[in-house]
């Protein structure tokens, strides 16, 4: 089977056909332009030399002599000689010839048409005559040699053999073929330097090689769980995969700028370079950002790959597993404290004071300390699952919660509810000393759900609060990167429904964040 040829081969060979052909290209015209202006200076000297003969007394005034040819002959081989034509025919009306290179001819009628000359115009062409193929100008002659309304008397005809024209041309031809030659060689010897210049650009692949790895490149790309985005020195998006749009979510990213696609912490991120990654916000998804970052050490802008990978699924899968654990200790608790009531039960039992024990059962209140209250039932299973464990964990700080519940709310706006309110009692209970109070209040009696949480912990300050829902914000220890993102979540799922978050002094002494979600009204 015959081995393709390789790149640098076909490189090398197709620059140097190229190479070949415009040289022979631009040969031929130069060619035909030497020609053409060869051509064109010895129609301008023979122009010249035929007007200056028909103007000649001398010439004029022989035409009246018995032999107009005694006189007109040798002046014409004189200046046909300084000339260096091959003749001059000078001819009377009738095409008779008073002068010829040949003395033969002379007194003979010439061999092609006279009338364009005796007729008062110049011509100039090739024809065919006596002494072989010529290229010629013919002129008038005017009598007393005034052109201006004067009597054609004769014509004056001079040039030169198309030998002679193809000889000059040829003689210039080695000057032209020796350049152009060293033009093509030049050419040839540069179409092989790029050939090799290319060859260890792409490190010596060849096509094949390229496509082979384009494919697995745009294979591996797309099909990886981590999104990918390369951005070019000018800020624009060169390739994104299918995870990137997905996690930013705002449609294709190629070709767009990327301040336009990415929300401020990930351009941020993208900009500075976070090789050991960041957890920020896309939309309402927690990822991990890496970047290499858009400048070099020597602050020149280059360009930068961002990776993000989905952090959704890990941060739920901590807060579960910090509401388990929550859990867990409040069922522990529970258990201690009913092994305690059944030791009392059984003491008062075996003392026989029956009747103390059964005032001791009917004064333990029922459902033990993961109940959040009897309002709480109205809000559904999965918010009642999820205070109960908010209270599991506020008792195991020492912080009191309460839960005020008025309404059902939209099975739409449930899983929003949740996060939202998860988030507030986290970012409370996180702020609050042992001893402070948290209140939750979930009104759903309107159109909408408004959520109020209230704590008695130290507050946000003034300055903190118009920021406090920003991205990366936190009253807390900002060395945690991990910080800054619950809150910054609650108000983009807030405005996400058209409704909104705000903070604003408690009157527990704490802050009080309020959000709304709106719930579109439904067309019957």
């Amino acid at each position: 089977m015959v081995r393709a040829l390789s790149l640098r081969l076909q490189l090398l060979l197709l620059q140097a056909l190229i190479v070949c052909v415009v040289t022979l290209g631009a040969g031929v015209v130069t060619v035909w332009i030497q020609e053409s202006a060869i051509r064109d200076s010895y129609r301008e000297r023979m122009v010249g030399v035929a007007l200056s003969i028909a103007r000649l007394p001398v010439i004029v005034e022989a035409f009246d002599d018995p032999d107009p040819s005694v006189a007109i002959q040798p002046v014409a081989e004189v200046i046909r000689e300084a000339s260096s034509l091959t003749y001059v025919v000078v001819t009377d009306p009738s095409g008779i010839r008073f002068s010829h290179p040949n003395p033969d001819r002379i007194g003979e009628s010439v061999s092609t048409d006279p009338s364009i000359p005796l007729s008062g115009q110049v011509w100039s062409g090739t024809e065919t005559g006596t002494l072989g193929e010529s290229y010629r100008v013919k002129v008038p002659v005017f009598a007393d040699g005034d052109e201006e309304g004067a009597q054609v008397i004769g014509s004056v005809s001079v040039g030169v053999l198309e030998s002679e024209l193809a000889a000059d041309l040829q003689s210039r031809l080695p000057g032209l073929l020796l350049a152009f030659g060293g033009a093509a060689v030049a050419g040839v010897f540069g179409a092989a330097w790029v050939a090799s210049l290319i060859r260890r650009r792409i490190f010596g692949l060849e096509p094949d090689e390229i496509a082979e790895m384009v494919g697995e490149r745009e294979t591996m790309l797309h099909r990886l769980s981590e999104g990918v985005v390369r951005v070019d020195h000018r800020g624009i998006v060169t390739s994104a995969n299918d995870a990137a749009e997905r996690l930013i979510g705002r449609g294709p990213l190629v070709g767009r700028r990327a301040d336009e696609t990415l929300d401020g912490p990930l351009l941020q991120v993208m900009e500075d370079g976070e090789p050991e990654g960041r957890l920020v916000l896309a939309g309402e998804r927690p990822v991990i950002a890496r970047s290499t970052g858009l400048r070099d050490d020597r602050g020149r802008s280059v360009g930068a790959t961002l990776l993000l990978r989905d952090h959704s699924e890990l941060h739920e899968a901590l807060r579960q597993m910090d509401g388990q654990q929550s859990l867990t200790e409040g069922l522990r608790a529970q258990a201690h404290e009913f092994a305690n009531s059944l030791h009392v039960v059984s003491g008062l039992l075996e003392l026989g004071a029956y009747d103390d024990a059964r005032d001791f059962i009917a004064r333990v209140r029922p459902g033990g300390p993961l109940d959040p209250g009897p309002d709480a039932a109205a809000l559904g299973s999965e918010l009642t699952a999820l205070l109960s464990v908010k209270l599991a964990r506020s008792r195991e700080l020492d912080v009191a919660l309460e839960v005020t519940a008025l309404g059902t709310p939209a099975p739409e706006v449930v899983g929003d509810l949740v996060t939202v309110v998860g988030n507030l009692v986290d970012n409370a209970l996180e702020a609050c000393r042992p001893g402070d109070r948290l209140r939750v209040e979930v009104d759903a009696t309107g159109p909408g759900v408004h959520v109020r949480v209230d704590d008695s912990g130290a507050g946000v300050p003034a300055a903190l609060r118009e920021h406090v829902f920003d991205e990366g914000v936190s009253t807390k220890d900002t060395r945690d990167r991990a910080r800054g993102i619950g809150l910054a979540l609650v108000r983009r799922v807030a405005r996400r429904r058209g409704g909104d978050a705000r903070v604003v002094p408690s009157p527990l002494g704490g802050a009080r964040f309020e959000v709304s979600l709106p719930v579109a009204e439904r067309v019957s």
